[in-house]
C-alpha cells in the first residue's frame, strides 16, 4: 500500500500525460511554452480569480507574494504555529518576523480569536509593524475566512493564503486560493494537484500585482527578457511540468476530489472512538491533502504507527515540531506555553494513507488495523 499512490494515478492518466510530454519535447519549447499559458488560464478559471502566475515552487510563490507587498525588516506577519516550515520561512526570507499563532484543535488551521489576540499584543508592544496574515489551508481544508478576513480588515492587514495543501477545498462554495489578497499553491508531487518535480502558482485579482509577479519571476523583466526594470529571480514553471499538470487538473476536477472525500467519509465512519477524526463545519469542503487523526497521547500515537507499519500500512506525522520550536527561529525567544494546541498536536497526530485511487478494500483494511490496535491494547 502506498501513502499517496502516484504510480496508480500515472497508470490511469498515462496516455494523456505521455502525449503532452511528447508534444513539448517535439516542440522544444521547454520554457514558457503554450502548456504553461493553458494551465494558467485553466487554474484561474477553476479557482475563480482574474490571474494565475505559475512559478518554480510553492515557497517561491509565498516569498514573491510577500515581496509584492514590500515586506521588510521591522515588519511582521502572523503565521499558524502548526504548519510546514515554508509558511514562516518566506516571511523571514524577506527580513520580517513571523509571529506565530496557535491553531484550532479540530481543523488544525489558525485560530481566529488567537490571531486577534496576537495582533493586539504586537501593537501594544510597539516593536514590529503588522503587515500581513499568512493563512494556511492545512491538510486540504480552507482556513476560517469568515472570521479571519474581518479581523485582517479591522487592522489593515493583507492576507496571503497559503493554499499549498488546500487546492480544491471550498468554503461556502468559494474555492481555496481565492480568499487572499494574494493566494498561492504548490505542485509538489504529493499535493492534491502535483507535478513530477517542483512547481507553484500565485493567484490574485489585482492587475498591478499580477504584472509585478510576472516580471519578478523572470529576473525583473520589463517589455522583454533583456529589459530588466527591477531585481527579480528565476522562478518559472517548466513547460513539461505544465503538460503533466493539465491532464491531472482535469482528473482532479472530474473525479479525484470526490474520490478523496469518499475515502475520508469511510475512514471517519469506521475508525472507532479511540481516535479523534478531522472535524469541520458543513460550510467547508476539503480536498484532503492528508487525513490526520489524533490519539490520546504521544505513546499511543507512536505505538499505533509502529503497529500499522508492521501491517504494511504507511503513515506520516505532519508535523512533529511546531514552528515556535524550530531551531531556525530560536532567536525569537518564544514562550512554549503560548502554543498549547500546537504542542499537543505535534505529539498526537498521525496521517493515514490518502489518495483518490484507494480501493474500498484497502480503506477497510486500514480501518480494521486501526481498530485492531486499540482492541488489542484494551485486551
Amino acid at each position: 500500500m502506498q501513502f499517496r499512490d502516484l504510480n496508480r494515478q500515472y497508470e490511469t492518466l498515462k496516455s494523456e500525460i505521455d502525449k503532452g510530454m511528447q508534444e513539448v519535447i517535439s516542440s522544444s519549447a521547454f520554457i514558457s511554452g503554450r502548456p504553461v499559458e493553458a494551465l494558467e488560464a485553466d487554474l484561474a478559471e477553476y479557482v475563480g480569480v482574474r490571474h494565475c502566475i505559475t512559478c518554480g515552487n510553492g515557497t517561491d510563490a509565498l516569498s514573491m507574494s510577500l515581496k509584492a507587498w514590500d515586506l521588510k525588516a521591522g515588519d511582521c506577519a502572523f503565521v499558524p504555529d502548526f504548519t510546514f516550515f515554508a509558511s514562516a520561512e518566506a516571511v523571514a526570507l524577506e527580513g520580517a518576523v513571523p509571529v506565530f499563532v496557535d491553531v484550532n484543535p479540530r481543523t488544525f488551521n489558525i485560530d481566529p480569536q488567537k490571531l486577534e489576540e496576537a495582533i493586539q499584543r504586537v501593537l501594544a508592544e510597539g516593536k514590529l509593524v503588522p503587515k500581513a496574515v499568512v493563512t494556511v489551508d492545512l491538510f486540504g481544508l480552507p482556513a476560517d475566512y469568515d472570521a479571519i478576513l474581518p479581523i485582517a480588515g479591522k487592522y489593515g492587514l493583507k492576507v496571503l493564503e497559503d493554499g499549498a495543501q488546500g487546492f480544491g477545498g471550498e468554503l461556502r462554495g468559494r474555492r481555496a486560493c481565492s480568499f487572499g489578497d494574494i493566494s498561492t499553491t504548490s505542485f509538489f508531487p504529493a499535493k492534491p494537484l502535483g507535478c513530477y518535480g517542483d512547481g507553484g502558482a500565485i493567484f490574485t485579482d489585482d492587475d498591478d500585482t499580477a504584472a509585478y509577479l510576472r516580471s519578478i519571476r523572470v529576473h525583473g523583466k520589463g517589455t522583454y527578457k533583456y529589459d530588466n526594470v527591477r531585481i527579480g529571480r528565476n522562478s518559472r514553471l517548466d513547460t513539461l511540468q505544465a503538460a503533466i499538470l493539465l491532464p491531472k487538473l482535469h482528473a482532479f476536477i472530474s473525479y479525484e476530489r470526490d474520490a478523496v472525500n469518499h475515502v475520508a467519509a469511510r475512514y471517519t465512519e469506521g475508525l472507532g472512538k479511540r481516535i479523534i477524526p478531522p472535524c469541520f463545519d458543513a460550510k467547508f469542503v476539503s480536498s484532503w491533502a492528508q487525513y490526520s487523526i489524533q490519539t490520546e497521547s504521544e505513546q499511543i500515537r507512536n505505538g499505533l504507527q509502529q503497529y500499522l507499519k508492521l501491517a504494511g500500512i504507511p503513515t506520516m506525522v505532519y508535523y512533529p515540531i511546531p514552528m515556535h520550536r524550530q531551531k531556525a527561529f530560536s532567536h525569537l525567544g518564544i514562550a512554549r506555553e503560548t502554543y498549547e494546541v500546537s504542542e499537543r498536536l505535534c505529539k498526537t497526530v498521525l496521517a493515514l494513507p490518502m489518495h483518490p485511487y484507494l480501493e474500498d478494500e484497502e480503506i477497510d483494511f486500514v480501518i480494521e488495523k486501526v481498530r485492531g490496535f486499540f482492541e488489542g491494547e484494551k485486551a
